[in-house]
């Protein structure tokens, strides 16, 4: 349920009601906008009607929520939310771009990859250290090294780090991380989601491999039903009959996601595709269709890598990337980085 506030309601007004509501057993997500302040109620709303609620005098009107999940939900927060990562602004008139490898492999190769990524112009420093694979006998990452490895890479250039985390009780070692991702095969493992909302650091979470658009947004839920409202989503394909491609990239879930939400979201063209030589053209079509940022697979050498080296691009294909990504955003009326 949402009430929505006539814009001359008073600061002491609006503490009263939200004690009214709170004395009923329910907690309050307030939004302020640039007209109306917009309290949204979580709990059992059935035990409040409509109606007690618009015959308060600063209540402009009253609206029930049909979604499960409320605080993500746009009704209870119109405006786009914008993220903080490390001073790096994620949402509304900025893009940003995140790129690296798929594992931090070596000291060398992390920190080589790391500068050419920040001379074409990525914003943010991407790295596997634990690593969740299919076979058991793939590479599975340097784990805590891997981390240690990453944070020498933004000593070296300043980017903000972001890796997967795998297991909650690994949050410890992501103190120094800027942006935790949680991976697809995770995305509805609620306990990781439970701890990771009681952290307040920014959590990338991506779309599970089959999962719908409320699906996702739940998992979003409980994370910021915990207290972590830093959530941005990334879409990175779905698993479809289609073998053309390793995934399916949903490219409409953009549109769809800024209906129904507030949270930024970004696309993970590599992923989706499986392909280097597809990476480019579903890069473009993501700034035109909304996106707030990509996630792009590069390494230094993509026939040496010990994973994901088929979808990876090199750093000269990323640079050409990177200079249509450019022309494209400022087209867009946005910011990059």
């Amino acid at each position: 349920m949402v009430i929505v506030l006539k814009s001359n309601s008073s600061e002491s007004s609006i503490k009263d009601l939200i004690a009214k509501v709170k004395a009923k057993g329910l907690d309050v997500n307030v939004s302020q906008g640039s007209e109306h302040t917009i309290i949204g109620l979580i709990g059992d709303t059935s035990i409040i009607l409509p109606e007690d609620l618009q015959s308060i005098d600063i209540v402009d009107s009253v609206k029930r929520i049909s979604e499960p999940y409320k605080k993500a939900n746009r009704k209870m927060h119109p405006g786009d939310s914008m993220i903080d990562v490390s001073d790096r602004i994620v949402g509304e008139g900025r893009f940003h771009v995140i790129a690296g490898p798929c594992s931090v492999e070596t000291e060398e190769q992390i920190i080589e990859v790391a500068e050419d990524v920040k001379k074409s112009g990525a914003t943010m420093l991407r790295g596997g250290a634990f690593k969740p694979r299919t076979s058991p006998y793939a590479f599975q990452g340097l784990h805590d090294e891997g981390i240690k490895l990453l944070l020498e890479a933004k000593k070296a250039t300043g980017l903000p780090i972001v890796t997967e985390i795998m297991n909650l009780n690994h949050i410890d070692l992501f103190a120094d991380v800027d942006l935790i991702q949680v991976g697809a095969r995770n995305m509805q493992n609620f306990d990781l989601l439970k701890e990771l909302g009681h952290c307040k650091k920014p959590i990338l979470l991506k779309r599970g491999l089959a999962n719908t658009i409320e699906e996702w947004l739940m998992s979003a839920e409980y994370i910021m039903a915990g207290g972590n409202s830093n959530v941005i989503l990334c879409e990175r394909g779905i698993r479809t009959f289609e073998t053309a491609t390793r995934n399916t990239l949903d490219l409409g879930a953009v549109p769809v996601i800024k209906e129904k939400t507030h949270l930024p979201i970004i696309i993970d063209p590599s992923h989706a595709t499986g392909r280097s030589s597809l990476v480019a053209p579903l890069a473009k079509a993501a700034v035109t269709v909304g996106a707030d940022g990509l996630m792009v697979e590069v390494h230094n050498d993509p026939a040496k890598a010990l994973c994901d080296g088929a979808q990876s691009l090199d750093p000269t294909q990323f640079d050409e990337l990177m200079q249509d990504i450019k022309r494209r955003v400022i087209f867009e009326n946005k910011v990059l980085g």
